[in-house]
């Protein structure tokens, strides 16, 4: 992440071959160790409060992340977007929208200088200006996903499925390849301020040779 102390790091600007997907068809990417502000739970996003819970704890520590760092470091960045790991004993409970099936773990992406402690601090001051019943799950975390197909959705969430079936059943037997990590999806749009039909999703897959 080679961005200078005096300059405003953006992720989707500086890794743009993860965060600048096409729609047009899968593409490889590899993905390298990255760290990230990081609450697991389970159930329907749509209808558990775990999960509003975890995203109101998320970006209360990853704005508090971006103050300490900016005022203590001297080094702002922008604060990512939300993403997603999401995971089934069954992978096909994606395409049939089982949602009270999966578990996820609900992501920030971090620059590489954000540390435990710069973490610890920013769950402390987030405390401080009212308690959220997930600040105690938030983690730093690193995930390093390696080689992993890729495409832009764009459209509500509930529409994914044909996109996953194509991913699961063609494309991947097509190339030889099987799953090699949890399902990825990097929600670039505002879903509170956004139509469904324009939202902008990265569905991500990381993958390994059968």
């Amino acid at each position: 992440m080679g961005t200078s102390a005096s300059e405003k790091y953006d992720v989707k600007r500086d890794r743009r071959e993860l965060y600048g997907a096409s729609a047009r068809d899968f593409a490889i990417v590899d993905v390298p160790p990255m760290r990230y502000l990081a609450v697991d739970g389970r159930g329907d996003p749509n209808t558990a409060a775990e999960y509003a819970d975890a995203i109101s704890a998320l970006y209360a520590v990853g704005y508090a992340v971006k103050f300490r760092s900016k005022r203590e470091l001297g080094r702002d960045f922008v604060v990512g977007p939300l993403e997603g790991l999401w995971r089934a004993d069954d992978p096909e409970t994606f395409v049939t929208r089982e949602k009270d099936a999966w578990s996820w773990t609900m992501l920030i992406v971090q620059p590489d200088w954000v540390d435990e402690a710069i973490v610890a601090d920013a769950v402390a001051a987030a405390r401080a200006k009212g308690d959220r019943p997930a600040l105690d799950r938030v983690r730093l975390r690193e995930l390093h996903e390696g080689r992993s197909a890729q495409i832009l959705h764009i459209g509500s969430y509930d529409d994914e499925a044909p996109t996953l079936a194509r991913l699961h059943h063609e494309w991947m037997p097509q190339h030889g390849l099987t799953f090699g990590g949890d399902h990825h999806e990097i929600y670039l749009s505002d879903a509170r301020r956004t139509a469904p039909g324009k939202l902008r999703t990265i569905l991500r897959q990381p993958v390994r040779p059968v």
